[in-house]
Parts: C-alpha cells; sequence; structure tokens
C-alpha cells in the first residue's frame, strides 16, 4: 500500500491488528463475519490483503458467488477502528504463498504453503474509512465531561477520514 500517503496511513492503522473481521454474504443473502488472520507482511501490497482460507470453506464458496466483502479492524486500546470494503477473490499464486505462509499458519494448513487445501483470499480494497483517536484517555474523558455539561457534542478528538482506492 505504499503509493499514496492514504494507503501508508492505512497499512499503519491495521499493521499490528492481528485479526480482521471478513464479512461477506450467505446464498440467503444474510451477512456472516469470521475473523481472520491479515497476512500482509508490509505496505507494499497495493490496495490488496491477503488471508489464508480452507478450499473447503463457507468463505471461499460463498467469495465465490458473490465477492462483495468488508474487513473491520479494531484496536481499542489505541483507539484505532478501519473498515475496508472491497471485491475478495480466491486466487493461485504460490508466489505469495511462500512468501506470506507463517509458522503460524502451519496449525491450519500443516502441509505448508503447499497444502492442497490452503487458499489465498485477495481482498482488493475499493473503500476504507477509518478512525485514529490520539488524545489520551483523560482528555477525552474531559471532552466527553464537557459535552455532557454543554449539551453540545464533544470537539473532534482525533481523525475520521474515507478513502477511495478503486
Amino acid at each position: 500500500m505504499s503509493q499514496s500517503n492514504d494507503e501508508h496511513t492505512l497499512w499503519t492503522l491495521i499493521k499490528d491488528i492481528k485479526f480482521g473481521m471478513l464479512t461477506h454474504r450467505h446464498a440467503d443473502g444474510h451477512l456472516h463475519s469470521t475473523p481472520l488472520t491479515t497476512q500482509n507482511k508490509a505496505d507494499d501490497e497495493g490496495t490488496a490483503l491477503y488471508f489464508f482460507i480452507s478450499r473447503k470453506s463457507e468463505i471461499a464458496t460463498c467469495i465465490a458467488r458473490d465477492a462483495n466483502v468488508n474487513v473491520a479492524y479494531a484496536h481499542p486500546g489505541d483507539d484505532r477502528y478501519v473498515s475496508v470494503s472491497g471485491k475478495g477473490a480466491v486466487v493461485e499464486d504460490q508466489t505469495k504463498k511462500d512468501y506470506l505462509f507463517t509458522s503460524f499458519a502451519k496449525a491450519w494448513f500443516p502441509g505448508g504453503a503447499t497444502d492442497p487445501n490452503l487458499a489465498l483470499l485477495q481482498v482488493n480494497i475499493g473503500h476504507a474509512e477509518y478512525w485514529d483517536v490520539k488524545e489520551s484517555k483523560m482528555m477525552q474523558l474531559a471532552k466527553m465531561a464537557q459535552a455532557v455539561i454543554t449539551g453540545d457534542p464533544p470537539e473532534k478528538m482525533g481523525e475520521h477520514k474515507e478513502l477511495n482506492l478503486s
């Protein structure tokens, strides 16, 4: 994600968050979310996120039918929240699997990067939105207390931005 400052900021916000909640649509129309580990190692992946999934999984089946997905990231301790939406696809790229595979992934795919059940889910980000609060907890509480007293919404706390990456 190094082509622009926005992409770099997005990567900086999510790189330390181990799990993203991937939301996809079932055949009956309802939405379903699953925690997945983001496999990207650096901000050099363009506007794509990568996840390892099982070829036999419900995710793989649903993505083949409806590629629209959302991935939500949250780090409440640092007041960082990110939501990305885009198109998901199971891609066949052994070089990318080899590059991204870790010993942690081996717990689910004991055959390693060449495990026949290992599928690479690529999410091409079209839109992203993030909230990044930099004020201390004390400052946030003070602003909220002032809002309660005055009846006015709290002053802007942190940065909120929408990014169109498609």
